[in-house]
């Protein structure tokens, strides 16, 4: 309780607030955020909590931000990198991966009222798709009741002898399992997603269409590449297609847009070969998941760290908006220069 009562008399004396001002003056923070939900929306009870905050929260995010940053676009960014114009002091880019609808649902109104750009990096073959990625699926049948932990070790087992024989009912053990599903060949867990069948299935689409790409666009979001698959990129077969490929892919769904100058890497997984085949295949912004502030003076650097964080990372017990935590998180993340 002390150690609560302390973060809250920091942030509230303005302490950790003048902390930052002095400590991120010449920095970029990237933040990273996926899915948006009201819990109202049948989608809420199957998602993946992991990677999903509540609209509420992600609002008071947003004023968070918009009090203790200077929000900045993506094309701002893009001008930084060429040398065309400079940053704000304590800059912050919002930005979401995937592609999911529930973003223009509920992410987009709230970053219109508030006058916040963003960035989506989108999965290219996931646009109009009717179905969710295999992560997603296994999740959301384990929470619907449909997949238990012990059918699907059950079911995994044949491919991976190392699937310990009993596992508690929880998500940690979930989580494991599905990262072993990860490490599987494609044809070996495509056999295994064919065994899940229906158990995984997913009525509801939940990316988005080509026509809401537009609306992020006019809305004030712009739109780079997590890929064509999603799919690691230290693990795929064809970079290339899963770069270059995907970008084409991308400029021809946007129709008279130019080819995402900005990705990010699916899962976060890159090395240093990856990300400069990303700058080869013409991608001027890349986005890593390393948990770091960018240091900022004369330019930006291509290579950019993004931080995320979980919803019971900025509330209490109750479920309330914590912005002391919030700030104690931000605030004194490493700066570092990645590239």
């Amino acid at each position: 309780m002390l150690s609560d009562l302390l973060k809250k008399l920091l942030y509230m004396s303005g302490a950790l607030g003048l902390y930052h001002r002095v400590r991120n003056v010449h920095t970029l923070t990237v933040i990273m955020f996926h899915r948006v939900l009201e819990p109202s929306d049948p989608r809420w009870a199957h998602c993946d909590p992991d990677y999903t905050l509540r609209a509420d929260l992600f609002d008071q995010c947003l004023r968070f931000f918009r009090r203790h940053y200077n929000l900045v676009s993506a094309d701002d960014v893009l001008q930084a990198s060429r040398g065309r114009k400079q940053l704000p002091a304590r800059a912050m880019l919002v930005t979401f991966d995937d592609g999911w609808a529930d973003n223009v649902d509920f992410a987009l109104p709230r970053l219109r009222a508030q006058g916040v750009p963003g960035l989506m990096f989108v999965v290219s073959d996931a646009v109009g798709s009717p179905t969710i990625f295999y992560q997603e699926r296994i999740v959301s049948a384990w929470r619907r009741g449909t997949l238990s932990v012990a059918r699907l070790a059950e079911l995994l087992q044949p491919f991976d002898a190392g699937v310990p024989p009993e596992m508690p009912e929880d998500a940690a053990s979930l989580r494991e399992l599905i990262a072993r599903v990860e490490k599987l060949e494609p044809t070996a867990r495509g056999q295994l997603l064919d065994l899940l069948g229906p158990a995984v299935h997913v009525d509801q689409r939940q990316m988005v269409t080509v026509d809401e790409l537009h609306l992020l666009q006019q809305g004030g979001v712009s739109i780079g590449l997590h890929g064509k698959t999603h799919a690691p990129m230290t693990g795929v077969a064809d970079l290339d297609a899963e770069l270059s490929g995907a970008r084409a892919e991308m400029a021809a769904r946007l129709r008279g847009s130019a080819p995402p100058a900005t990705m990010s890497f699916p899962h976060g997984r890159y090395d240093e070969r990856i990300a400069g085949k990303a700058r080869q295949a013409g991608f001027e912004l890349v986005f890593t998941s390393v948990p770091v502030v960018n240091p900022v003076r004369s330019t930006v650097g291509w290579l950019l760290g993004r931080l995320g964080f979980e919803a019971d990372a900025v509330t209490d017990a109750a479920g309330r908006f914590r912005p002391d935590r919030l700030a104690l998180y931000l605030f004194r993340r490493p700066h570092r220069l990645l590239a």
